[in-house]
């Protein structure tokens, strides 16, 4: 059975991308329905306190790992009830939305402890003001932003990530991870709602030294690149979550994908629109089958390499947006097939967690290299598969993104 989906799949995709129309795979309403039974499964079983932030479950088990407000991925959980919110207004989802929201506001109150500020309060209180208009929701954004940028150095022209020491990088010197371009959507939020140009500043030119620094001559992403914190120089691309230094770690091409997707909408510069296009066409062309990528493209031990949906959902998201950008009408014909080929698979039996526990996906991997979060059900994944639902259904509606 495993095998003929697999073959139904790869299918589909050779009727895609030969040129050849195919339908959509999947009711975006039905599947954001889904989501918000499992994340009222999930409100019954955890407890209602600020450190018992939803993160992961392993594989056969049905409890969830909790952090605390410092953790990186600790805003996912507030941003998944707030998008829950959205899709079925339910008073349940607001209320929790609002009380795991209030648990980050030490993050606007605190020195930078980590580059992911806009992962923690943008993916948060961000989605609660787009929402509610909340004033107060906006001052903790600005106070976030101002924060964030106080990572930003001039001499090298990006925002520094870990700004404590991590073990396997320079500490010493500047280090830049390809996950900060998600980052840099709060700062342009805020330059435009009472933050300044400067943050403006800041966003645009981590975005555009970024873009000159951290791909190799096939557009695929490096994970970090660091830099001499004193004079700005490049000292060396490497890859701290991948397979090797040379190889293309899945959910680092995803950030890239979305980043420069979202930051060619907060400022409209062309450049930042057509390298969307090429890391996105270098991610598209390696692809198995089933729109899921392995963790990292160049594992050796592929086919028997674990998956990463967590990948495939910040892309589905990202590609979507990404079609209502280019004008080329089979190119952007191309970016909504592939994505809603990607959602289609992730919401089959193979990838919905379903009855296996409540998050809304299997098989995403965290941290391969350190053993940590392998095949596992985690909850950034969560978030950008209903971000992609709720995108993939606005269109399927006529309805415009932003």
């Amino acid at each position: 059975m495993q095998n003929t989906k697999y073959i139904t799949f790869a299918i589909i995709t050779l009727l895609f991308f030969s040129g050849k129309p195919v339908s959509a795979q999947i009711n975006a309403a039905r599947q954001l329905a889904y989501c918000t039974e499992q994340v009222k499964k999930t409100l019954k079983i955890i407890p209602q306190q600020a450190d018992h932030i939803p993160r992961s479950i392993v594989p056969g088990s049905s409890k969830w790992k909790f952090v605390g407000y410092k953790d990186w991925c600790s805003g996912f959980w507030p941003g998944i009830l707030w998008y829950s919110y959205e899709a079925n207004r339910s008073s349940v989802f607001l209320s929790k939305a609002k009380a795991f929201s209030s648990a980050l506001i030490p993050l606007s109150q605190q020195p930078a402890f980590d580059h992911d500020l806009g992962f923690q309060i943008f993916n948060s209180y961000g989605n609660g003001y787009r929402i509610t208009k909340n004033p107060e929701y906006k001052k903790i954004i600005l106070k976030t932003a101002d924060t964030l940028a106080t990572l930003f150095n001039p001499k090298v022209g990006t925002i520094l990530s870990w700004p404590r020491e991590v073990p396997g990088m320079q500490w010493t010197q500047h280090n830049t991870i390809i996950d900060n371009m998600i980052n840099l959507e709060m700062l342009f939020w805020a330059s435009r709602n009472g933050g300044g140009k400067r943050l403006y500043d800041i966003a645009f030119s981590h975005a555009n030294i970024t873009m000159k620094n951290h791909f190799r001559p096939d557009y695929s992403a490096y994970h970090a690149v660091i830099y001499d914190r004193k004079t700005g120089k490049k000292i060396k691309g490497l890859t701290h979550q991948g397979y090797a230094d040379d190889s293309m770690w899945a959910r680092g091409q995803s950030w890239a994908i979305y980043g420069y997707t979202m930051c060619f909408r907060e400022t409209g510069n062309p450049a930042f629109l057509e390298f969307a296009q090429k890391v996105s066409d270098v991610y598209l062309a390696k692809l198995p089958a089933d729109g899921i990528p392995y963790w990292d493209f160049n594992d050796p031990s592929i086919p028997n390499a674990p998956k990463d949906a967590s990948a495939a959902a910040v892309v589905a998201s990202g590609l979507l947006e990404l079609s209502t950008f280019v004008n080329n009408k089979a190119k952007s014909q191309k970016y909504r097939k592939a994505a809603e080929l990607m959602l289609t698979s992730l919401s089959s039996s193979a990838y919905q967690s379903r009855n296996k526990n409540t998050a809304f996906l299997l098989h995403s991997t965290g941290h391969q290299p350190n053993g940590s979060e392998i095949d596992t059900s985690i909850i950034y994944a969560d978030y950008y598969y209903i971000e992609a639902l709720l995108r993939l259904d606005k269109l399927q509606k006529g309805r415009k993104l932003n």
